[in-house]
């Protein structure tokens, strides 16, 4: 008889172990699950894209600029979109709770916001990699067009070990995101280099789609 509780209680211990295990290879899909849905949109068949000139600096400030045609449409009927899809996007999955609109003036047709999200690099079951993505988004409406201006970008990395901030002047221009040939993207810097080429061109994007409807 107490061998046979002695072998029931093994069992248990046993059964109790395969739990443990199984719960934990769960539990990152579960807790730590992000949203990329916007990733979907990026095919991305040239990686010369990521290369020389693809980060431009203006007055030693990393800054993405585009000029966006939106033929028609009055500056008031442009502010009026993108100031709606910019405050939705604030609420998006990948959004943190900080991301707001900063600044609305109507008259001058200038909106801006400051966003922080996630950029993920790589997320299965026990790995996620990931960084706080911080950037400022600035747009000038006018009768017939606006121009976009993503800026003042940083990055907070590995925060559950060894939280580090990173200036995207400091970490994805030529200089530091690519090797030392220029020929590729560098091993550890190039992965938040293309993750935030490929955030940039999903906004420039998605704001002309919206005003060429």
């Amino acid at each position: 008889m107490e061998k046979l509780r002695i072998f029931a209680r093994q069992l248990k211990e046993m059964n109790m172990k395969k739990f443990f295990i199984a719960a934990m290879m769960f539990l990152p899909m579960t807790s730590f699950a992000q949203d990329n849905t916007w990733e979907q949109a990026q095919v991305v068949d040239n990686t010369s894209k990521y290369l020389v000139g693809a980060v431009p600096e203006v007055d030693g400030r990393v800054t993405f600029q585009t000029t966006i045609s939106a033929p028609g449409k009055t500056a008031a009927q442009i502010y009026a979109l993108l100031r709606e899809d910019m405050q939705k996007m604030t609420k998006e999955p990948n959004q943190i709770e900080q991301s707001r609109i900063s600044l609305e003036d109507a008259d001058k047709g200038e909106i801006v916001g400051q966003y922080q999200e996630w950029l993920v690099f790589k997320n299965k079951p026990l790995v996620l990699d990931r960084t706080r993505l911080f950037y400022t988004l600035i747009v000038n409406c006018k009768d017939g067009e606006t121009k976009v201006e993503l800026t003042r970008i940083h990055y907070l990395y590995d925060e559950e070990r060894d939280a580090t901030t990173y200036k995207a002047e400091e970490w994805i221009t030529d200089r530091y995101g690519l090797n030392r040939s220029q020929t590729k993207l560098a091993r550890v810097s190039g992965k938040f280099r293309q993750k935030t080429i490929d955030r940039k061109d999903y906004i420039f994007s998605r704001f002309t789609k919206l005003l060429q409807k």
